[in-house]
C-alpha cells in the first residue's frame, strides 16, 4: 500500500499489499473475486492481527449507506460500516432503540458484531445478539443472505464467512437512562452483595486501577422510569461531579452523568459521539470469566495486583448474559468480563498479559477476539464447544480459504 494504514491504537501496522475501498457492492464483490486472500477493516478499534494479511483488505466505509428501518417488524437494516453513533439517534428519532452498546459509539457495527463486542447488564447479551439477517459477499464474489439454522454460527465470525455488506438488527422501543457514579466501593461489599451491585440498574460498570482494596467506580445506568438509586451502594458514594473512567482524566468527552436523564445512545455508552478519537494511546485486553467464578477471579487478580497496576491505566469489570451465537466469549454462559486499557508499551505490557492469563485461564476465561491475548490456541479452542460446527461452515462457504489469515490458522484451523 503507498500510504501506511495502522488500528486505532497504532500497535498494528496492516502489511496487506493493497487496500480497496469499493463505493458499491459490485465493486466490492470484483474486488474479493479477484484477491487471493483477503480481510475485511472496519474501523480498526481491534488490538491484534485479527484483520491482517499480506494480501488484500476492503474497507466497507464508503459503500452506501443503508438504514432502513421496519417498524412494523421493529427492525432495521444496515449498511456494515456505519458507526453505533449513527445508526443509534436515527433509531430514537423514529422511536426505536438497540437493547445495547459499548461503551465508545465510533465503532461499525460489521467489526463490533464478528468479534462478540459488548457493553454491560444482567440481562443484556453481546452486541451480536441483536443480529437477525446477514448479507455478505462469500468467496466467490456472490451476494449471500444468511439467516435461520446458521446463523448463530454466522454472526460472530471473525471475518471467516466472508465480507458482511449489510446486517438486519433487531430493535426495541426507545428509551430514556440516567447514569450516575459511586465512588469507593469497599472490597468487602462487593463480595457480599456481588449479584446486588451488578443487578442494581440496567447497566452496571465497575472501575478499578489495582491500586487498593476498594473498586474506585460504579457507574449505574438506570431506566429513567425506575425509582431513583439509593444514596448510597453498599458503601460506595455518589461522586458529587461528573467522572472519566481513568480518575485522573477530564470528563468533558464522557456521557452526562449526576442523575440527568437522556436518550439511550447518550447514556449506555460511556463516551461522547461528537468525541471522536483520532488514535488510542493504549494497548487492550479482555477475557469472559463465567460469571460463578468472577469473585474467584478477582482474588486470583489481587495476587498480582502489584505488577498490573504500574502498566495499567484503568480496568472495568462488566457482566453479560449468556447467547447461543457459537463463537461468541459470552457462548451458553453468563459472564463477567474483565477488561483492561493497558499503557502504549508492549514490551511492558505482554508478561503483564500472561501473568492474568495465568491466573484466569484456568478459571475458564474466553479472550475477546479482537484485544491482545496470548492464550495457547488449543485452550482457546477448548472453550468452544460448537467451533467444530463453524469450522465445518466456514469450508463450507470458503473451501479455498480465500478469507482465511496467520490469526485464524493459529486458533481456528480449518
Amino acid at each position: 500500500m503507498s500510504t501506511e494504514v495502522t488500528n486505532w491504537a497504532g500497535n498494528v501496522v496492516f502489511g496487506a499489499a493493497r487496500l480497496h475501498r469499493p463505493t458499491t457492492v459490485d465493486e466490492l464483490r470484483a474486488a474479493v473475486a479477484g484477491a487471493r486472500r483477503v480481510r475485511a477493516l472496519g474501523t480498526g478499534h481491534s488490538f491484534n492481527r485479527i484483520a491482517d494479511t499480506p494480501y488484500d483488505l476492503v474497507a466497507t466505509t464508503r459503500l452506501p449507506r443503508v438504514m432502513d428501518l421496519d417498524s412494523a417488524r421493529a427492525t432495521v437494516r444496515v449498511s456494515a460500516g456505519t458507526r453505533y453513533g449513527e445508526l443509534a439517534p436515527h433509531l430514537h428519532k423514529h422511536g426505536f432503540a438497540l437493547p445495547n452498546l459499548g461503551s465508545l459509539p465510533h465503532i461499525s457495527i460489521a467489526g463490533a458484531v464478528a468479534t462478540g463486542t459488548h457493553g454491560s447488564g444482567d440481562r443484556n447479551g453481546n452486541l451480536a445478539t441483536a443480529v437477525s439477517g446477514i448479507e455478505l459477499v462469500t468467496a466467490d464474489g456472490e451476494l449471500t443472505t444468511i439467516g435461520g439454522d446458521v446463523l448463530p454460527g454466522s454472526v460472530v465470525s471473525l471475518g471467516a464467512l466472508g465480507v458482511v455488506t449489510a446486517l438486519t438488527l433487531d430493535l426495541v422501543p426507545t428509551f430514556d437512562i440516567r447514569q450516575r457514579v459511586y465512588e469507593d466501593l469497599p472490597r468487602a461489599s462487593l463480595e457480599e452483595h456481588f449479584e446486588e451491585v451488578f443487578g442494581a440498574a440496567y447497566s452496571v460498570s465497575l472501575f478499578t486501577r489495582w491500586r487498593g482494596p476498594d473498586v474506585e467506580q460504579v457507574w449505574v445506568k438506570q431506566h429513567a422510569d425506575e425509582p431513583a438509586p439509593p444514596a448510597e451502594l453498599f458503601g460506595a458514594r455518589p461522586a458529587d461531579g461528573p467522572r472519566h473512567p481513568i480518575v485522573t482524566m477530564s470528563p468533558v468527552n464522557c456521557t452526562e452523568q449526576l442523575g440527568e436523564p437522556g436518550p439511550w445512545h447518550e447514556r449506555l455508552p460511556h463516551f461522547r459521539l461528537d468525541f471522536t478519537p483520532s488514535a488510542g494511546d493504549e494497548l487492550q485486553s479482555e477475557y469472559f470469566v463465567p460469571r460463578e467464578r468472577a469473585l474467584e477471579a478477582f482474588a486470583a487478580l489481587d495476587g498480582i495486583a502489584a505488577r498490573i497496576a504500574p502498566v495499567l491505566l484503568v480496568s472495568e469489570i462488566r457482566s453479560i448474559a449468556a447467547d447461543r451465537l457459537w463463537l461468541s466469549p459470552a457462548y451458553g454462559r453468563d459472564s463477567i468480563a474483565f477488561h483492561f486499557t493497558w499503557i502504549a508499551d508492549d514490551a511492558a505490557v505482554a508478561p503483564v498479559v500472561a501473568a492474568v492469563e495465568d491466573r484466569l485461564v484456568p478459571l475458564g476465561a474466553r479472550p475477546h477476539w479482537g484485544k491482545l491475548f496470548g492464550v495457547d490456541p488449543a485452550a482457546v479452542r477448548a472453550q468452544y464447544p460448537r467451533l467444530p460446527h463453524f469450522t465445518d461452515l466456514a469450508t463450507r462457504l470458503d473451501p479455498d480459504g480465500r478469507f482465511r489469515n496467520a490469526f485464524l490458522d493459529r486458533y481456528l484451523p480449518a
